[in-house]
């Protein structure tokens, strides 16, 4: 752990940050190119419907992905606290609730999805032409679920004690997997959307035995031993007052994914299809800006726990200018490329102009974005969990669900389209308000202590 120490501790800002968000925006480059491998080897079998099932049945998958960020990010925040408290043991136990934690969980929702299989497509808005394939791709997606759920916890706990490189290492593993057995699956053996999700499944087992052996050979100083299973002493607490609020985002965000493709159905299958494309595209700027982001959480828990905050404003302040200038220059290469992009997916006049329409709409907020990812993986790092969970209930909950609805009604479908940048904005503002109000009480709690006259 000394490596990770001075990392933590003493190394100059920009490498530190550097050496924790590059392996992590690079994950994040993978699952772009991941997901867009996925839509786009569904889109070379030719069937619009393929495509629009995918994207119906893709938040549902994300149900997965949120669950695992529960003990994933909730983890990795209170780890890294625990590490910068100088408390090694804790660590270790938190680690192995968020191993059983996320396996037991990722049981039980397999089995939730399977028997109410027929309720979910339904919930998401399958039509008659759409139907089948969902049906198919979740089917299998669901026996996967225990792998998604371990594999996504366990990429954000290595982060926790400032492990990025081998975090990056077994996303990398999971996400080549899969993106080499695409287009055997779905072209080669005409499995279609059921080769998508076998693939996905398969990678995410691949994943899994990298992070499980990682922790065997002892490379670690966290655990997955069962005698290192702890929910007492808070440990439970620590994760979960964190990892609801940050899975509740991504719960809300597949809710508002279901939401916004059943508005867009109320126009016909082809817009849905050409959002989940557009969507797809829109994932180059967001993830990146997110791993950005997400990289620098266990720097900010870190020296939040040791009460550094001088190292901890810097970090946040220089992250802030990367996120900026990395998120104006992707919205440019976006919308110069908007065209190439949407008919690398699908060479279909209808999905292509909608789509184009979509991705403009899409980098409205793109320069800024990464500005909201920034507050709430600070807030998440610092372990606040009410301003957490305000953030989350407002972008997909309390703004952009109404939003969908508001501007469906008095625009039409130009409403449907432009109401994510709209909550964006709204979010981006609340998110530098909470961010802001964190940071004077933290100034205000040290000069407290320091008016303090001492024992000695």
């Amino acid at each position: 752990m000394n490596t990770n120490k001075y990392l933590f501790e003493d190394a100059p800002i920009p490498k530190a940050v550097a050496t924790m968000a590059i392996p992590t925006m690079i994950s994040m480059l993978v699952v772009v190119i991941y997901n867009m491998a996925d839509t786009f080897f569904i889109g070379q079998t030719g069937d619009p419907m393929q495509v629009a099932a995918v994207s119906l049945a893709t938040p549902v998958f994300m149900v997965f992905m949120a669950l695992g960020n529960l003990f994933g990010i909730g983890g990795s925040s209170a780890i890294s606290r625990a590490l910068g408290e100088k408390k090694t043991e804790r660590a270790r136990q938190i680690s192995s609730f968020c191993c059983y934690g996320s396996l037991g969980l990722g049981i039980i929702m397999a089995a939730s999805f399977l028997i109410g299989m027929e309720f979910i497509l339904k919930m998401i808005g399958a039509s008659e032409n759409t139907i089948d394939y969902a049906r198919e791709y979740l089917t299998y997606i669901a026996f996967g679920g225990p792998f998604i759920m371990f594999g996504t916890a366990f990429g954000n706990i290595l982060r926790g004690e400032g492990a990025s490189k081998e975090s990056m290492i077994g996303n990398l593993i999971g996400t080549i997997t899969n993106i080499v057995l695409d287009p055997i699956m779905i072209l080669v053996f005409g499995w279609g959307v059921a080769g998508a999700a076998i693939a996905t499944v398969i990678g995410n087992i691949a994943a899994s035995a990298f992070y499980i052996g990682y922790f065997l050979m002892k490379k670690s100083s966290l655990s997955i031993h069962l005698k290192d299973f702890s929910m007492g002493n808070q440990i439970a607490l620590s994760v979960t007052s964190i990892g609801i609020p940050a899975s509740l985002n991504n719960i809300l965000m597949s809710c508002a994914n279901i939401i916004l493709n059943l508005a867009l159905a109320g126009y016909g299958d082809t817009p849905v299809a050409a959002m989940g494309v557009a969507m797809k595209s829109n994932m180059l700027v967001v993830l990146l800006q997110i791993g950005l982001c997400a990289g620098i959480q266990p720097l900010i828990g870190y020296n939040y726990g040791a009460k550094n905050k001088e190292r901890l404003m810097k970090v946040f302040k220089f992250t802030g200018i990367c996120a900026i200038a990395m998120g104006t220059i992707l919205t440019i290469a976006m919308v110069i490329a908007r065209q190439f992009l949407i008919q690398a997916f699908i060479n279909d006049p209808e999905v292509i102009a909608y789509g184009i329409q979509m991705v403009i709409a899409l980098q409205i907020s793109g320069p800024v974005i990464g500005i909201l990812f920034l507050c709430i993986n600070t807030i998440q790092g610092m372990g606040k969990a009410l301003p957490s969970l305000i953030l989350t209930i407002c972008r997909q909950g309390l703004v952009f669900i109404p939003s969908v609805f508001i501007l469906n009604k008095c625009f039409g479908l130009d409403g449907v389209i432009y109401a994510q940048p709209f909550a964006d904005y709204l979010s981006i503002v609340l998110s530098v308000f909470l961010c802001l109000g964190l940071f004077k009480k933290i100034e205000y709690q040290q000069a407290v202590i320091s008016s303090q006259p001492s024992n000695a």
